[in-house]
């Protein structure tokens, strides 16, 4: 019965917890504000001495590792033939909707717009797709399989065929040995557009005509639901940070349950291809941190393209490594659940600021859709400012999603280890298989709050260069 009340009593505390998230969120990225351009705010700064924040961050994951190891935390496994509930059907409508305008909207504003501060391209996919929709995906739920404009367009596409009598082929079988690297690729391709081409709204209008194209193929030569589950980049990564969610998707209908908020990393089925991803998210975002800092510079100069992508490579390439490493001791599982959580709190960590001043440029999207010059709702001439962002819950912010995100990999992390353990092995050597795992944890905690906290390297607008005493995640 306690167990029971305890497992109500979470699930109300998530849902309420979700809730207010999505709330501020929205009230965040939608308050109007009176705004000077991209620049840089040194009020971010943090508000106490570096190092306390060093010190504290590491010694809480430590000792937060210590308390799951030696008090051997356990949790049952969730259960997974819960039958679901569709969403309201105006809910999926409006979002399937909203997810085919914006990619109209792209494409319309890359043939016949101009390129400004407020492209939709940067906007939608940059802004609101790779940080605000990962984060939405990763609290609340699966929002992008609603949103997903390439399903939206294979299905429009499909049922056009029909109408006009056009017999469909049979649909391959998807290769097993391929597994989801194609995703992986695709998501280190778009790590490398993000932060080494430094694509804008050209080379995004590009990408994503090429990247629609692909995946239609991909769908009609294995199936929708197959191709996107397995080889579609942003429904792969979504879903895996949809494992924290507190709603869990059920089929390819879009159904949907509740759960406790992160008891989806104790689920089995974490591949070598799910844990390089999840590796790819987190050392991405400690390399964009890490990449505008004054001892980057320092040691690296200004690098050209080639010359960061070997440094982002590299980095990528080293992070991967230490996580298979550990899952040789702990198992994938554990590395994977481990990480997880540790991802969303380093995105929320570095592009809090970047989602909330940046995502007020569709104020002046709206006003002048294509660029050209309008200004329908007398708000083209709004620019982005951080004014009204309170410094210290900004640094607060930040700390409680590192720090959080760390105890409860460290929490996930240990659970499936001890799950997955041999059987009969003694509680000692379970604890020494974690070691690794912990040490791992507590490095990148010191290391991502190490870059937040570090002078950044600006180049302003007149192209002189410049320093500023800045956490990177106010980059805008």
């Amino acid at each position: 019965m306690i167990r029971d009340g305890l497992g109500r009593l979470a699930g109300r505390v998530s849902g309420a917890f979700v809730l207010a998230f999505g709330l501020a969120i929205g009230l965040a990225v939608f308050l109007p504000a009176t705004v000077a351009a991209h620049t840089l705010n040194a009020t971010y700064t943090s508000r106490l001495p570096l190092a306390v924040y060093l010190v504290g961050a590491a010694t809480t994951v430590a000792l937060s590792f210590i308390f799951v190891i030696v008090r051997d935390v356990r949790a049952a496994p969730p259960i997974l033939d819960e039958e679901g509930s569709l969403p309201p059907a105006w809910l999926r409508y409006i979002l399937r909707a909203i997810g085919l305008l914006g990619w109209v909207w792209i494409i319309a504003q890359g043939i016949a717009g101009n390129t400004s501060d407020a492209d939709v391209a940067t906007l939608f996919l940059w802004v609101y797709g790779w940080v605000g929709l990962a984060i939405i995906c990763a609290i609340v739920g699966p929002a992008w399989h609603f949103l997903d404009p390439f399903s939206t367009l294979h299905d429009l596409g499909a049922a056009l065929l029909r109408r006009l009598g056009v017999q469909g082929w049979a649909v391959a079988d998807y290769p097993e040995r391929l597994g989801r690297w194609p995703a992986t690729i695709g998501f280190a391709f778009f790590v490398w557009l993000e932060l080494v081409i430094f694509a804008g709204p050209a080379t995004l209008f590009i990408v994503l005509v090429g990247y629609t194209a692909l995946t239609l193929a991909m769908m009609a030569q294995f199936g929708r639901d197959e191709w996107r589950s397995q080889g579609e980049t942003f429904t792969v990564w979504f879903r895996l940070l949809g494992r924290l969610a507190h709603w869990r998707l059920v089929d390819e209908d879009g159904r949907v349950h509740t759960r406790s908020f992160g008891s989806g990393l104790l689920e089995p089925g974490w591949s070598a291809a799910d844990v390089t991803l999840v590796a790819f998210g987190v050392s991405s975002i400690i390399f964009d941190g890490l990449s505008q800092t004054e001892s980057f510079f320092t040691l690296f100069g200004a690098p050209g393209i080639v010359e960061r992508t070997l440094l982002l490579a590299a980095f990528m390439g080293i992070v991967v490594l230490l996580a298979f490493g550990v899952a040789r001791t702990v198992g994938l599982g554990a590395i994977g659940a481990g990480l997880l959580p540790i991802a969303l709190g380093y995105l929320i960590a570095h592009y809090m600021t970047y989602l909330l001043i940046d995502g007020q440029r569709i104020l002046i999207a709206v006003s002048d859709p294509l660029q050209r010059g309008a200004n329908l709702f007398g708000t083209a001439f709004h620019t982005p400012s951080g004014d009204w962002l309170p410094p210290g819950l900004v640094w607060t912010i930040q700390l409680a999603a590192v720090v959080g995100g760390h105890m409860l990999g460290a929490w996930g992390g240990h659970v499936v280890a001890a799950a997955d353990a041999p059987p009969g092995i003694s509680a000692g050597a379970l604890r020494r298989r974690q070691v690794p795992l912990a040490v791992v944890m507590v490095g990148l905690t010191t290391l991502t709050l190490w870059s937040l906290g570090q002078a950044i390297v600006v180049t302003p607008t007149d192209g002189s260069s410049g320093q500023v005493v800045v956490p990177a995640a106010a980059r805008v």
